[in-house]
């Protein structure tokens, strides 16, 4: 516990709950004690105020008291009647006065010539009265009754008197009681306090309330330090966990924790996976394609005592991997098309080899001039028109691959791109390396295939951007597919050949996206848009078809 000292033992549930316990029984004694002993003292005060009136009517209607109080020589008869009636009725005092209030008689001889008091009584003006009176020693119940002629002349006054316990004397008095109450009440309390102390440490695995504080902040540390997010979800679907990168991964509100996955702005792909909906079983390295982000999920239900309590999903984040894949992938495709190329050209030597050999050096300059004409041709083209190094590489070697394919790739006389920043020229390779993979494919097998790239510099809502558009002489897109444009995993392959498929055309989208820009489809059209400086706002992409990822 934080703030113990030390050497002191630590306190177990069980020793809490006992004293939490003594301490509430404790004070509610103390309470009901307070209580009942001033409650105790009212009734005693008010009985024994009835008894004292009752000993002072009987004083004052004695026959002897009305004639000492008439005859100064008689007077002695007071001193006697009054210890008689005192030692009758265990009174403290019985005294009796005359008109002037002065005391006749008195049990304490120092009292004999005081007044009676309280000054106020009204029994000098013939009426009984019953109180308590105060003197330094100690507080006294009392009751002043009126003696009466048998004219109805008021003689004097009879005052009997009886001290009131002191609160300490109520209080040793009321030990006893209290002593057994507490006892009972300990040994229930202690009963009570450990079957509830065991009864709660089952419900928390036997663990101590600073063992649960530490485990908990131990978890909840290790939650928000690690940078993968991790996403619990209940029975119920509703999130009982999720730290920081989880919440920046799916753009999740501050309020997320235990609501519903419904209730959220999740798309509907990642809220199948987090939901298990995709499949009964556990989840290994989904990858989810959300807004402009590429996740890969692993999924994990959680399953206490036979029942289902939830999932457990953890999440990283591969946006930055899938493009470098895809810039791999491009500059593979430029490899393995060169390799290509190489071997043509050493086609090529050996048909030059040949006709030296033969002497038909006229046949040689023809064939050279044919075939450095017609690679010179499309270099040209392309540089002409692209000025970008590492995109008119693309295109070469594309154009390579599409002559080889028995296709022809044309960069179109509207194109009209300059050098463009080395961010913008990865994105751009990225996404023109698919979309022209995507028109190979499309146009595989047709009679005269084409392929039309043109990349042209503009500008929307006051910021320049590079408009992409690719164009095959392919079937275009089906209108049933217009709904399904760039969803991750889409493809138009048959099953045995959609292995590795359905990202190409997915990526695209989320780097036009990352950019501010978007990708859009029409036919055998697509256009995308990349936004020169990468700032616009973020704007969600559309389409309207697609044949291949």
């Amino acid at each position: 516990m934080r703030g113990r000292a030390p050497g002191l033992p630590r306190l177990t549930l069980a020793g809490r709950f006992l004293v939490l316990q003594l301490g509430l029984i404790v004070v509610v004694l103390v309470v009901v004690a307070a209580v009942s002993i001033a409650q105790a003292d009212r009734d005693l005060r008010r009985s024994e105020s009835g008894r004292l009136l009752g000993v002072a009517e009987s004083v004052a209607s004695q026959e002897a008291v009305r004639v000492g109080l008439t005859d100064v020589a008689r007077r002695g008869i007071l001193e006697a009647t009054a210890e008689h009636a005192r030692g009758v009725s265990g009174a403290s005092s019985v005294e009796i006065a005359g008109l002037d209030r002065r005391v006749l008689t008195s049990a304490d001889p120092r009292r004999v010539g005081d007044g009676v008091a309280p000054d106020d009584s009204p029994v000098f003006r013939g009426r009984s009265w019953t109180g308590t009176t105060t003197t330094e020693e100690r507080t006294s119940v009392a009751a002043h009754v009126p003696v009466f002629a048998e004219d109805g002349r008021q003689l004097g006054a009879v005052v009997v008197a009886s001290e009131a316990p002191s609160p300490t004397e109520r209080v040793t008095a009321a030990v006893p009681d209290l002593a057994l109450y507490v006892s009972v009440a300990s040994l229930l309390g202690a009963a009570g306090s450990v079957l509830l102390a065991r009864r709660i440490k089952r419900q928390t695995l036997g663990l101590e309330p600073g063992e649960i504080t530490s485990l908990v902040e131990h978890r909840e540390a290790m939650l928000h330090g690690i940078r993968e997010g991790v996403l619990g979800l209940d029975g119920q679907g509703r999130i009982s966990l999720a730290n920081d990168s989880a919440r920046a991964l799916l753009r999740l509100p501050a309020d997320a924790d235990g609501r519903a996955l419904a209730e959220l702005p999740v798309e509907a792909g990642l809220h199948d996976v987090l939901t298990g909906r995709t499949t009964g079983h556990d989840q290994h390295d989904q990858v989810v394609f959300t807004g402009e982000r590429v996740l890969t999920l692993n999924r994990r239900p959680l399953v206490t005592r036979g029942q289902s309590a939830g999932s457990v999903t953890t999440m990283r984040d591969l946006t930055e991997l899938a493009s470098l894949q895809q810039q791999l992938a491009a500059t593979r495709s430029v490899t393995d098309t060169l390799r290509a190329q190489a071997h043509q050209f050493s086609n090529h030597l050996h048909v030059i080899a040949g006709l030296v050999e033969l002497g038909e050096f006229p046949e040689v300059t023809r064939y050279v001039r044919g075939v450095s004409g017609a690679h010179a041709e499309r270099t040209s083209e392309v540089l002409t028109r692209v000025a970008d190094p590492s995109l008119a590489a693309l295109l070469i070697a594309k154009s390579s691959l599409a002559a080889e394919q028995g296709a022809t790739l044309r960069v179109t006389e509207r194109s009209s791109l300059g050098p463009v920043p080395e961010a913008l020229s990865a994105d751009l390779v990225t996404v023109t390396g698919n979309l022209v993979d995507n028109a190979l494919d499309a146009v595989r097998g047709r009679p005269d295939p084409w392929v039309e790239v043109e990349a042209t510099v503009g500008a929307a809502d006051d910021r320049p951007e590079v408009t992409l558009r690719v164009t095959d002489s392919g079937p275009g897109v089906p209108a049933d597919l217009v709904d399904e444009v760039f969803r991750q995993g889409f493809t138009t392959k048959p099953a045995r050949d959609a292995a590795g498929r359905g990202l190409g055309l997915a990526i695209t989208r989320l780097v036009c996206a990352r950019r501010g820009g978007g990708v859009t489809v029409s036919g055998a059209e697509f256009t995308a848009r990349l936004p020169w400086d990468g700032r616009a706002a973020r704007a969600g992409t559309s389409g309207e078809g697609e044949r291949d990822g």
